[in-house]
């Protein structure tokens, strides 16, 4: 995210001497992306922070896949995603393909027993219910009902939940997740038409900086494989850093959206972008102003894309059978359009309360074993004529 961000103590020249009270020296990390080219910050540390003690176990975390290849929609209950205590064991993931895994997760513990950190993927979680704090050692962000918490792949952190009833949407992609090009300038401001600027951003603050010493475990994924190692001084001891890499949410209820006198495409709805999918946010606005609109979306084709619809909450008034926590597939090949009798019924309404996220992949999805347990089955003839 092209925003420049600075919590704690740096000294005034990068790369040179910075002493503690003691006169010892604070230990300097470059925390980057794409080698030396991507985005970067410069984080100082009491310890190194290198000191592994030891690698305890490692377990093979991949997804298992039911179908490598189909052409059928579906429709997922999520919240029949049982809860689980453990923040990791929480997450299942029911879509995925080489870039990116979505999923569902309903953690019902805090997650402070251990730290974590996804070594393959920027992590994108979206809060359906919960509140709580996203504790990261660049510093802390609360979140709520709505948000997005942006997570760069390499960021050690644990989050706190302030009840047991929490529901996630989450994708992990192997690609930056990046605010899409078109909304900024060739600084990397956002600009004026975009659907929401840098004042909308939750940046990290309260940087938490601890200096202990002892065995602090970290669970890190790499590869499909999460690896237990345990450290030699606590990971959150950063006294201060400064660049453009780290975590921030963003809520979905700030998004503005685009309106027109005809139906818009979802572009408009855009809020997040990498190489191999957009993540786009539908939220409630006023529907189209020409007296001969017709609000509810035409029949499109899905030739480059597949499309995953997250329903969060209102009233989504192009689907039937559908309520909050319901995911949609659309594979690529096969069109899809609004369900018979809301493209008429949709005539004269005025606007909608819908609030959804959508994630549209320009490679085609594996179905997970997950995923299936969780299918209603008949979505695909929801089209039918009755």
């Amino acid at each position: 995210m092209p925003i420049y961000h600075q919590l704690g103590q740096i000294p005034p020249k990068r790369h040179t001497q910075f002493r503690k009270a003691d006169g010892t020296l604070y230990y300097e990390q470059l925390f980057g992306t794409i080698g030396f080219d991507g985005m970067s910050s410069l984080l100082y540390h009491l310890h190194r922070p290198t000191q592994v003690k030891d690698i305890v176990r490692s377990t093979d975390v991949q997804p298992k896949v039911a179908e490598a290849k189909t052409i059928k929609s579906r429709k997922l209950v999520g919240f029949n995603v049982p809860p689980a205590d453990d923040f990791l064991d929480s997450r299942t993931t029911l879509l995925l393909n080489n870039t990116v895994q979505i999923g569902l997760a309903a953690p019902r513990k805090s997650l402070t027993n251990y730290f974590y950190k996804n070594a393959d993927a920027d992590e994108l979680l979206f809060v359906h219910r919960g509140t709580g704090t996203l504790r990261t050692l660049l510093g802390n962000i609360p979140f709520e009902y709505g948000d997005y918490l942006l997570i760069p792949r390499g960021m050690i952190y644990q989050i706190a939940f302030d009840t047991e009833d929490n529901r996630l949407l989450y994708a992990e992609s192997t690609d930056p997740i990046y605010t899409p090009k078109r909304y900024r300038n060739h600084f990397g401001q956002l600009l004026e038409h975009s659907p929401y600027c840098e004042r909308d951003l939750k940046l990290p603050r309260d940087l938490e900086t601890h200096d202990e010493q002892g065995e602090f475990t970290i669970k890190i994924k790499k590869q499909g494989v999460l690896h237990e190692l345990v450290y030699a001084s606590h990971p959150f001891d950063v006294v201060g850093w400064d660049g453009y890499n780290f975590p921030y949410g963003f809520s979905i209820h700030n998004f503005e959206p685009i309106t027109g006198r005809v139906h818009q495409p979802p572009p408009v709805h855009q809020t997040f972008e990498t190489k191999s999918f957009v993540v786009c946010s539908f939220v409630p606005r006023l529907y189209d102003y020409h007296p001969l609109s017709i609000p509810a979306p035409y029949n499109h084709s899905n030739i480059d894309s597949d499309e995953v619809l997250y329903y969060v909450d209102g009233d989504f008034m192009s689907r039937t059978g559908i309520g909050p926590g319901y995911i949609s597939l659309h594979p690529g090949g096969i069109p899809h359009g609004p369900h018979p009798g809301t493209y008429e019924a949709s005539i004269g309404k005025t606007k909608t309360e819908e609030l959804a996220v959508m994630i549209d992949t320009f490679a085609p999805l594996q179905v997970t074993e997950a995923a299936l347990a969780i299918d209603t089955g008949d979505y695909h003839q929801s089209w039918l004529e009755k």
